[in-house]
C-alpha cells in the first residue's frame, strides 16, 4: 500500500478481469428448482420426445430442472433462459418432489420418504425404495445409489437391489442435494450455504466452498466440469395495490429462482477455499455537521482503509472532498485527514473511495489439524488477550460465562465453537442505538451484532484465544444490481480468532443464530461471504485525536456509505 497521498491516487482503474464465458440464468416460468441435471442436447431420448421443444436446435448450456411447485420437469436453455415443460401430462408425480439425477436414460428423484425413477422418454414413474425419514437429494452411478436424509443426519448408499451398503455422516444440518463427479461425492446444503466435496467411502470432507447466493437448492456439473448451482426462496418487494387508496404500497413476496456457476479455487495445504468474487467500488464519506458550536485546533480524523487479505484485494483508493495521508497502525492502513482549525458549524465533506476485489472464503480445519504445542506469539498475547475495549472481563458474570462456555475442552477450535454456541444460546438479536459492555448484555439476554462481538471477544480472551474485531460494513448482497449505487442498511462488525500455525480465521458474530437452541449451522464459522469488506482489524475503524477529550464522532459528522458492484471476477488464481 502506498505511503503518500500522491501515490494513493494512482491511475484510472481498468477492469480486463471481468471478461468471462458464463451468465446468470433466470429460467422463464420457473418457481422453485429443487433438482438440477446437465443434459446433452443431442441425447437420443431427448430427440424421441413426442413434442420436441422449438428451441432445441439452438440449445447452449442445457439443464433438466425439477420445479416442485408445479411439478414441471423443465428443459432450460442456458443461453436465453427459455424453458420447455417436458412432462405436460405427467405433473402429479413431481409435485413437492426434491432432488434430480439423470444417469444414462433414467431420471431419479425423491418425494417424501420414497425414491423414484422413470426411464426416458417414457414418463412412467416407479418406486425404487423407501427410507425411514424424508429424503431430499439423490445421486446415482454404476457404484451405487446415494440419498440424503436430513433427519437421520446421514447420506445412505444402496445397491441396485435397494439394500443399504453403508452410510456417511452428512456434513451440514440443512436440506441437502447430491452429485457424483471425479470419484467424489458432492453435497450442497441449503442452510449452510455451502458446497462440500466428500470422499464417497469415508465421508471425509476434502474441502468446502461458500456459495455467492443464499439457499442453494440444487446443483449439477456440465460437460466441461463446471459446477452450476440453483438458488431459490422468496424476497420482499413493494407492491402497488390500486384498491388500497389510503396506503397503496404494500409489502409482498415473490419467488427467487436462478442458476449460477460456482467458481472456486482450493488451497488444501492452507485449509481454505475461495469462491465467487466481485469488483466492488466502496465510498465512505463524512459530512461535517456539528451539533454544537465547537472550535477545534489541529483536529486529526482517522478512517481505516480496506485491508488486503486472502479474499480481498485493494486495487485503488482516492480521496473524496480533501486529501489525506496514509499511516500504518499495526498491519492496517489508515487515512488521516487534517484540520488545522475547525470553526463552529463549519461544513465539510471528506472521505475515500476504493475499488476492491472481494471473494467468499471458507476454511476447513478439524481439531486434529491443530498443533496444540505451538504457543501464541507474545505480541498477540499482549494485545489480544487483554481487556482493551471495555469488555468487562473482570466482572463475575463474564468470568463465569467464560468457564461455563468451554468446560473442560482444550482444543482451540472446539473451544471457539463452544463459546459461539453458548453465546447463541444466551442471547437473542436486537438492534440497539448504543453498544453496552458484555456484563450488561449477558444480564439483558439480547444484543446487536456489536454486542455479540463484545461478548464473544471477552469469553474467548478469558479462555486464552486471541481475538480481534473486524468491520465495518457489508455490501448489499445483490450482484445482479450492477452499476447501481447501493447503500447498506446498517453498519456491521465481526471477528477473527488466531490459531497458532494457521493464522487469523474469520467468524461472523450472529448470522448463524438461526435455529432456536441449535443445532447451529457453521456456514460463517471460519468463513466470510463475498459481500463483507474487511477494514480496521483490531483497530478502531474511525477515530479522532479528540476522542479522549469527550468529543464524539456522532456529534461532529454524519457518514454516507455507498457500494457499486461493477462485475463478477474470474476464478482466483492458484
Amino acid at each position: 500500500m502506498p505511503e503518500t497521498a500522491a501515490e494513493v491516487y494512482g491511475e484510472p482503474l481498468t477492469s480486463p478481469l471481468l471478461d468471462h464465458e458464463w451468465r446468470t440464468i433466470y429460467p422463464l416460468g420457473a418457481y422453485q428448482i429443487h433438482g438440477l441435471a446437465w443434459v446433452d442436447p443431442q441425447a437420443l431420448w431427448l430427440r424421441q420426445l413426442p413434442r420436441l421443444p422449438f428451441c432445441q436446435a439452438t440449445l447452449g448450456a442445457s439443464f433438466l430442472a425439477l420445479d416442485r411447485v408445479r411439478g414441471f420437469i423443465l428443459l432450460i436453455n442456458g443461453e436465453n433462459d427459455h424453458s420447455e415443460i417436458l412432462n405436460p401430462y405427467d405433473l402429479e408425480p413431481f409435485l413437492d418432489a426434491d432432488g434430480l439425477c439423470l444417469h444414462r436414460e433414467t431420471l431419479w428423484f425423491c418425494r417424501d420418504t420414497w425414491l423414484y425413477r422413470c426411464h426416458l422418454p417414457d414418463w412412467q414413474v416407479e418406486k425404487v425404495l423407501e427410507c425411514r425419514y424424508p429424503i431430499y437429494g439423490v445421486a446415482v452411478d454404476d457404484t451405487g445409489i446415494y440419498v440424503a436424509c436430513q433427519k437421520s443426519g446421514y447420506i445412505h448408499c444402496f445397491d441396485e437391489t435397494g439394500r443399504e451398503q453403508y452410510r456417511v455422516s452428512a456434513p451440514g444440518i440443512g436440506f441437502e442435494n447430491l452429485a457424483l463427479r471425479d470419484g467424489y461425492l458432492w453435497v450442497s446444503d441449503r442452510l449452510e450455504q455451502s458446497i462440500y466435496c466428500l470422499d464417497r467411502q469415508s465421508g471425509r470432507i476434502e474441502w468446502v466452498a461458500l456459495t455467492p447466493f443464499a439457499q442453494p437448492t440444487a446443483f449439477t456439473f456440465d460437460a466441461a466440469g463446471r459446477l452450476w448451482v440453483a438458488y431459490g426462496g422468496e424476497e420482499p418487494y413493494l407492491r402497488d395495490n390500486p384498491n388500497n387508496r389510503e396506503a397503496p404500497l404494500e409489502i409482498d413476496h415473490r419467488d427467487i429462482c436462478l442458476i449460477h456457476p460456482l467458481l472456486y479455487q482450493t488451497h488444501r495445504e492452507q485449509h481454505y477455499t475461495v469462491s465467487n468474487g466481485y469488483l466492488i467500488e466502496m465510498a465512505y464519506v463524512e459530512e461535517m455537521s456539528a451539533l454544537d458550536a465547537l472550535h477545534l485546533d489541529n483536529l486529526e480524523w482517522r478512517i481505516a482503509l480496506p485491508a488486503n487479505s486472502l479474499r480481498q484485494k485493494l486495487l485503488r483508493v482516492e480521496p473524496v472532498g480533501m486529501p489525506f495521508r496514509v499511516e500504518t497502525a499495526g498491519d492496517q492502513q489508515v487515512a488521516v485527514f487534517e484540520f488545522p482549525e475547525l470553526r463552529p458549524y463549519e461544513a465539510r465533506l471528506f472521505g475515500w473511495r476504493a475499488w476492491l476485489e472481494v471473494r467468499g472464503i471458507k476454511y476447513h480445519l478439524t481439531p486434529a489439524d491443530i498443533d496444540e504445542t505451538l504457543p501464541l506469539p507474545p505480541e498477540f498475547a499482549a494485545q489480544y488477550l487483554v481487556d482493551n475495549d471495555e469488555l468487562a472481563m473482570d466482572q463475575p458474570i463474564v468470568q463465569e460465562a467464560a468457564r461455563e462456555a468451554v468446560g473442560t475442552e482444550t482444543n482451540i477450535l472446539r473451544k471457539m465453537l463452544k463459546i459461539r454456541n453458548y453465546v447463541y444460546d444466551r442471547l437473542s438479536y436486537a438492534m440497539r442505538p448504543t453498544i453496552e459492555t458484555p456484563d450488561l448484555v449477558l444480564k439483558r439476554g439480547t444484543g446487536s451484532c456489536g454486542e455479540y462481538v463484545g461478548v464473544l471477544l471477552a469469553l474467548a480472551r478469558l479462555n486464552g484465544i486471541a481475538c480481534r474485531t473486524v468491520g465495518r460494513y457489508k455490501c448489499p448482497p445483490h450482484p445482479q444490481k450492477r452499476g447501481i449505487p447501493l447503500q447498506p442498511t446498517y453498519n456491521h462488525v465481526w471477528l477473527e480468532f488466531y490459531v497458532p500455525g494457521v493464522g487469523w480465521l474469520p467468524m461472523e458474530s450472529n448470522p448463524d443464530d438461526v435455529v432456536e437452541r441449535g443445532p447451529y449451522p457453521t456456514r460463517f464459522f471460519m468463513a466470510l461471504p463475498w459481500y463483507h469488506v474487511e477494514a480496521g482489524k483490531g483497530i478502531r475503524f474511525e477515530t479522532t485525536n479528540y476522542r479522549d477529550r469527550g468529543v464524539r464522532l456522532g456529534d461532529l459528522a454524519l457518514n454516507h456509505v455507498r457500494f457499486t458492484i461493477h462485475g463478477e471476477l474470474p476464478p482466483s488464481p492458484a
